[in-house]
């Protein structure tokens, strides 16, 4: 559901994730049509060192 979210509506996944900072620089960038794409670029990205950082706490029992 996060990458959905990442493509088309890329601010709402820093929310999700709690980076409400980057959220809005995100938004920033989504307003114009030519930045949706690096704004969704980064938001897959943003996505995927979230889930890793996860996975890395329960491997460490944190």
């Amino acid at each position: 559901m996060r990458l959905f979210l990442a493509i088309f509506l890329p601010f709402v996944v820093f929310f999700t994730i709690g980076r409400p900072i980057a959220g809005i620089v995100c938004l920033i960038l989504q307003i114009t049509l030519i930045g949706w794409v690096p704004a969704a670029i980064w938001a897959v990205y943003a996505l995927s060192q979230y889930k890793t950082d996860k996975k890395i706490e329960r491997a460490l029992g944190r």
